[in-house]
């Protein structure tokens, strides 16, 4: 592949979607076109939008200082992964949306280690900063152990008095969608159809851990930055 030429892929990318072109059919043509690896495809799908699209997101996008005195609910393998990702070094890219997302599509294959226990004490210190009014934790439970999981979770939470819940549920999207407070996350299906959303992945990940694998995309310059 000659220089430069995955942010060529990015922006040919980005022309097809914002002309209306279906993603996968689009992700497939750049991909083959400059004949991009697995993990560069994840990071076109995970990190290009089209302008209306990430426009759309980014006015949901609220800071976390917004947190204060609202309800919270996090979908919880997302937001982990996520801090994991960051943890070990693994790519991770701040999307066109304002989304920090990583690239592994670990989810259904989360296995819980020591690194999980310091995303979460990471998670939870950022949240005692913040004060909201309730933080709910969502598990997919269909995957392995999430019931333990959401249990030491409910265990954290007290420990730090920090207000809230975490469970474990067949569809937590369901809860999701729709909540009335404010959720944490960064799938996409989710903040298109929430009000208020926050990307309290990539704000623990920013201020606690500073990873040299994030990737940012600049929409204005049209080139991509670590760090």
């Amino acid at each position: 592949m000659k220089p430069n030429a995955f942010e060529e892929a990015a922006r040919d990318f980005r022309f097809l979607l914002d002309r209306g072109y279906p993603r996968k059919a689009s992700l497939d043509l750049v991909g083959n076109r400059y004949a991009l690896t697995i993990d560069q495809r994840h990071l076109l799908h995970r990190g290009v939008f089209s302008e209306a699209d990430s426009k759309s997101r980014r006015r949901k996008l609220l800071r976390l200082r917004d947190l204060r005195d609202h309800d919270l609910a996090i979908d919880g393998y997302n937001v982990l992964i996520t801090v994991e990702a960051g943890l070990c070094g693994r790519p991770l890219i701040l999307a066109d949306d304002g989304f920090t997302r990583d690239i592994s599509g670990l989810s259904g294959n989360f296995r819980k280690t020591a690194r999980t226990e310091k995303a979460l004490k990471l998670i939870l210190e950022v949240l005692k900063t913040m004060n909201p009014r309730h933080a709910l934790f969502l598990f997919d439970a269909p995957i392995s152990k999430s019931g333990e999981l959401a249990e030491e979770v409910r265990t954290q939470l007290m420990k730090e008095s920090l207000p809230g819940d975490a469970l474990a549920v067949k569809v937590p999207e369901k809860i999701l969608i729709g909540f009335p407070g404010i959720v944490a996350t960064s799938d996409t299906a989710i903040i298109d159809q929430s009000e208020k959303v926050v990307d309290l992945a990539g704000h623990v990940l920013r201020t606690r851990i500073k990873p040299k694998s994030m990737i940012h995309w600049s929409r204005k310059r049209g080139t991509l930055g670590k760090g």
